[in-house]
């Protein structure tokens, strides 16, 4: 079984990220928003959308929603949030989100805040974009919030350790094959327990090739939640927009 698959599925990768911040988050959507000039009212999917907050907060400002995980344990979650404008559903992202796809099409995708890079290889990575692309209509934006690779390789901090409630977890980082490995190492309730996270750290040339051989052009990209200009060295963040090409 993947990492993410074991490691998003436990009650300790929510404890570890639980002081993520979510005023800065709903901001950098507001933004988004605006900026990219969707609709009230248009649909949006919030693919990898964990425990739902951007799917909430996205439904709350007039959009119909479909939140999408692979984690179980988070749907079930989710699912006390949901309402006739805003559902969630299990799903691996590398297939596709309606297997009839002239069932449904949306206006927007997002993947938001680094839930891309998780796949070997780049067929897997190809199949989320294929599926994106058949799912969004003509003009549809898709929105990939992903890590810098520069600034990444930059900072990276090999060594740390945070206590998050009453569990300390020491966490190892390092680049191995074109790959950022973070090794996280804790004990709860009298137990050792020992988790992985291994994100790929694709180039944002890499990114835009994908997208372009299905159809889909890129618009712009940011290098902060504050939508600042994107620059390769300092940049912390490397947010592509995407929009379906129309024939």
């Amino acid at each position: 079984m993947a990492w993410f698959q074991t490691w998003f599925n436990t009650p300790y990768y929510h404890i570890l990220y639980s002081d993520r911040n979510y005023e800065e988050a709903e901001h950098f959507i507001t933004l988004l928003l605006q900026d990219l000039k969707i609709p009230e009212g248009s649909k949006i999917i919030d693919l990898a959308c964990g425990k739902g907050r951007h799917s909430v907060f996205l439904n709350k400002k007039g959009y119909d929603v479909l939140g999408l995980d692979l984690s179980e344990e988070s749907i079930k979650h989710n699912q006390t949030f949901a309402n006739p404008s805003l559902k969630f559903e299990v799903h691996d992202m590398r297939n596709e989100i309606f297997p009839d796809v002239s069932a449904q099409k949306v206006d927007a995708v997002f993947n938001l805040f680094t839930s891309f890079g998780y796949f070997d290889s780049p067929e897997e990575d190809r199949k989320i974009f294929k599926s994106i692309n058949n799912v969004l209509l003509p003009g549809g934006f898709f929105v990939l919030d992903f890590l810098n690779e520069k600034w990444v390789k930059n900072t990276l901090v090999p060594e740390e350790k945070l206590v998050k409630q009453g569990i300390e977890f020491k966490i190892k980082k390092k680049i191995e094959n074109q790959f950022v490995i973070k090794d996280i190492h804790f004990t709860a309730e009298d137990k050792e327990h020992h988790y992985y996270e291994r994100v790929k750290l694709h180039s944002p040339e890499t990114i835009k090739e994908y997208a372009a051989e299905l159809g889909l052009e890129t618009v712009k990209t940011y290098g902060d939640y504050s939508l600042g200009e994107y620059d390769a060295e300092t940049s912390t963040r490397c947010i592509s927009v995407f929009r379906k090409v129309t024939n």
